[in-house]
């Protein structure tokens, strides 16, 4: 029996100030007509891989110092799909240290072996920093999608000696080094760091060979050209055949357009790449990166000093403004992925949550991506959504389950009520403000006409059908 087609997803705005179920649309305020929210389904852009963290730099240390209970508050709060955010991606740092104090990532080839064709003296100790527990619970989640990406080689593969300080991998074009061509060695590396976890009963299914590579810094960092990660790209492909190989992670979108390119430029190169990931620190989101690959928004934090925990604080690190930068990726750029910084850290973090001795404090900047990655599934749709003017910011997409979620950013200062048509099903609203963490509420309803109420400076969540 064929589908009935479906109807346009619409919403109709008005001033009412309380959810309430309505045959009709309701009329705009005066008594004029409705303005709408429309959500065309049969429109579709891109598919959604997931939404994710990182503890790389032995974060996970403070979690767990932390008393057991504790532990699984914060892992519910990541990772759980009733309790927290349902995260489905895992970004994990290959480290190149020569030695592990808290805030280096240790490598699990710390000396030299004598050069870049001697027999790897590969070293593993089961824990990596904290990460291989954390990946073992993101399993026992659901997690499915795990990203391992490195900073630098170690500073032996090197021009600069060190793992720091930028340099570049030695036999990239452009380079001199006594020591020779650490270009395969620097690949096998790399998926010998897939196969220890694989020992671990966790499958790598990404993997990145730089991270920030347009930037010198004192911590862990490589240099690469848009030209020299083509390059080395065609030595790890071969390498790392059954892994999907992302790159290049630059720290600015603008920054980022220029590695696609070259890799797209490259018919070699880009038959290996499988994702483009980039960072908004340098350049901000703009529009999409130039390729037809999915996209990763693979890491991002707020710049700030201090520790805040609020929804909307004029800040540019609070809850509001990192609801606006997902929603910005995701339609602006178009992204697949959004990775966020640090799930947990100390201190002045802008992570999602504070460790504080034997406690923790969650930042509201946790509620905002939660809104987004627990009810959009990884393998969603991204589908077509206009918004009737520029205070609202509205994206819809459609799960696997056949649920249809509806993410509506009220940007101004007063409320405004939706009011919503669509198939039959039952419609939920999770409501995210300064006292409001996803706080549900059922959508009355008379058929197919439901009404919804987006507050002030707030995130609605609607969810109609599936499982939500």
């Amino acid at each position: 029996m064929p589908r009935p087609r479906r109807a346009l997803l619409t919403l109709a705005l008005s001033l009412p100030l309380v959810a309430q179920s309505s045959p009709a649309f309701p009329q705009a305020h005066g008594g004029g007509p409705a303005q709408t929210i429309t959500v065309s389904p049969r429109i579709t852009h891109q598919r959604i891989d997931g939404f994710g963290l990182s503890q790389a730099f032995q974060r996970n240390t403070l979690i767990r110092a932390l008393p057991p209970a504790r532990q699984r508050e914060i892992l519910d709060l990541w990772l759980s799909r009733e309790k927290g955010a349902g995260l489905s991606i895992l970004r994990l740092g290959i480290g190149s240290s020569s030695t592990n104090p808290y805030d280096l990532m240790l490598s699990i080839q710390p000396q030299d072996p004598g050069g870049p064709t001697a027999k790897p003296r590969y070293v593993w100790d089961g824990d990596d920093g904290g990460q291989v527990w954390l990946a073992k619970e993101a399993k026992a989640y659901g997690v499915k999608r795990f990203y391992a990406d490195a900073w630098s080689a170690p500073g032996y593969m090197k021009d600069n000696g060190t793992d720091t300080d930028g340099g570049t991998l030695c036999g990239l074009a452009g380079t001199s080094c006594p020591s020779g061509d650490w270009r395969r060695a620097y690949a096998d590396y790399l998926v010998q760091y897939t196969r220890f976890y694989a020992q671990e009963g966790i499958k790598i299914t990404d993997i990145g060979f730089t991270n920030e590579p347009d930037l010198t810094v004192s911590y862990a960092s490589m240099r690469f050209t848009p030209a020299q990660a083509a390059e080395f790209v065609k030595i790890l492909g071969p390498a790392a055949k059954g892994l999907g190989i992302a790159c290049c992670d630059a720290a600015g979108w603008t920054e980022q357009k220029a590695f696609s390119a070259a890799i797209e430029a490259d018919p070699l190169a880009r038959r290996w790449v499988t994702t483009h990931t980039g960072h908004p620190y340098v350049s901000p989101v703009d529009g999409p990166l130039p390729t037809r690959r999915n996209t990763w928004m693979s890491e991002w934090s707020p710049d700030g000093d201090t520790w805040i925990e609020n929804w909307d604080n004029g800040s540019g690190y609070d809850g509001f403004a990192v609801a606006e930068q997902i929603h910005d990726s995701l339609t602006t750029g178009g992204v697949s992925g959004y990775v966020y910084w640090f799930g947990a850290s100390r201190g002045a973090t802008r992570g999602l949550i504070q460790i504080d001795g034997d406690d923790y404090h969650v930042s509201k900047r946790l509620w905002a991506l939660a809104a987004y990655s627990r009810f959009i599934r990884p393998g969603a749709v991204r589908v077509e959504a206009a918004s009737p003017g520029p205070a609202l910011k509205v994206s819809a997409y459609r799960n696997t389950d056949g649920s249809e979620v509806v993410e509506i950013l009220n940007t101004g200062t007063t409320a405004v009520t939706t009011a919503l048509d669509t198939r039959p099903g039952r419609a939920t609203a999770y409501l995210t403000d300064e006292t409001h963490s996803l706080t549900e509420t059922a959508v009355p309803s008379r058929g197919t006409h439901r009404s919804v109420t987006l507050q002030p400076r707030s995130l609605t969540t609607v969810v109609v059908g599936g499982h939500g």
